[in-house]
């Protein structure tokens, strides 16, 4: 079946990447050192989509102001979801716009191009929903599928326990009847959902394929998702930096010293400067105009926009929000460390810190692995910080 068109959910905030999501929403933060959704959308382009359809939210205008009316020539076409009420109720938003069957994906996971030509290509007219799935031992923490043959006959989400295999990969093609099935559906929490939608679709008989992918399928729910996703992609070469040599990806109009040593895999986005006797990489996305200066070393990192990282520095599993400041001589080491994320305590996990858009780690202050720094913090120098801190806040030696 021909499918032109596509839905993208983005209108979620993503409260357990806070606080990198205080200002922007999920789909918006750096795989590698572009957004999210850019992948999302050179996916469906790829895969031969050309009416793209995007539901927008909690801070929805960053995604407009970033993307404008159009991406790669084809037409961007945006829909508000005024309160998040669910992925349903987010798919709602596009009903009057659609005609024919379309395509759902989520704004905020990176996916194949080839998972998205394997649901088009299978989808039928019989098919109220074919949906994508990956065979992952982490399908009973996320949405289990189960299927006979090529028909899906459950959805579990978020099982916990089980002999669950199959994953949910949140790409779906749809049917123009599913519109009314999902406004229907019984509300959990005052939310409706896009897989109760679909799971009421099998409860009364009706037909739902199953599709199984071979391409990536990335889950960024915390702050050390993004860290693991842009390995996966550099390792990929899923970049638009020039490759300079193996696994070294650099913009042209970055500017790197000629005793500076990169270790791929690593991208330096563009605008950026890497000072004499820096040690970048491997594993580390560094975001434009962004400076590293003279004997500071990042490993497995992602420095986003505007990011400044002093001399002698060290940064280590951490991820900084833009124009994030590292002064000279401050330190974050790598994990695994016990990371705390609203009220749950999260073990062994491999991150050194947060630091989120504009916040300060003053010279020589060192953080504690496994630390969430918010918005406009600012850290002292000569501070060790043990602690999470919060937006705007002055922690002084």
């Amino acid at each position: 079946m021909s499918i032109d068109s596509a839905v993208v959910l983005a209108a979620g905030e993503g409260q357990r990447l806070r606080p990198l999501t205080k200002y922007r929403p999920k789909p918006m933060l750096p795989a590698a050192n572009r957004p999210i959704l850019e992948y999302v959308f050179d996916a469906l382009i790829d895969a031969g989509i050309d009416d793209l359809h995007v539901v927008v939210g909690y801070e929805g205008d960053r995604v407009q102001n970033h993307f404008g009316p159009t991406y790669r020539n084809r037409t961007i076409t945006y829909h508000t979801q005024e309160k998040q009420l669910g992925s349903g109720h987010a798919l709602l938003q596009a009903r009057d716009a659609l005609d024919g069957d379309f395509l759902v994906v989520n704004g905020d996971e990176v996916v194949d191009t080839e998972t998205i030509v394997a649901v088009v290509d299978a989808h039928s007219a019989e098919d109220i929903c074919t949906l994508a799935i990956v065979e992952s031992a982490e399908a009973p923490m996320y949405g289990a599928v189960t299927l006979d043959g090529s028909t899906v006959t459950e959805l579990i989400e978020k099982p916990g326990t089980g002999s669950y295999r199959l994953l949910n990969a949140g790409v779906y093609a749809f049917g123009p009847s599913f519109f009314s099935t999902v406004e229907n559906v019984e509300r959990t929490d005052g939310e409706l959902g896009l897989t109760e939608g679909i799971s009421a679709v099998i409860d009364r008989g009706g037909h739902v394929r199953g599709v199984t992918a071979n391409g990536l399928h990335s889950e960024v729910t915390y702050p050390w998702d993004l860290t693991a996703l842009a390995s996966t992609l550099l390792a990929d070469g899923r970049v638009d930096e020039p490759e300079t040599t193996p696994g070294v990806y650099v913009a042209d109009s970055a500017s790197i010293a000629d005793t500076a040593d990169l270790y791929g895999p690593v991208v330096i986005g563009s605008d950026t400067v890497v000072e004499p006797g820096a040690v970048v990489g491997p594993d580390v996305a560094v975001g434009p105009n962004t400076s590293v200066e003279a004997g500071a070393v990042v490993r497995r990192s992602v420095l986003d926009t505007d990011t400044r990282v002093g001399a002698n520095a060290t940064v280590v599993d951490s991820i900084t929000g833009q124009g994030a400041e590292i002064e000279a001589g401050a330190t974050a080491p790598g994990g695994p460390a016990d990371v705390r994320v609203s009220d749950r305590v999260h073990e062994n996990e491999r991150l050194g810190c947060v630091l989120a858009d504009r916040a300060r780690l003053g010279g020589g202050a060192t953080v504690s692995p496994g630390l969430l720094v918010g918005p406009g913090a600012d850290i002292a120098a000569g501070v060790t910080l043990r602690r999470n801190v919060d937006e705007n806040a002055e922690v002084q030696g």
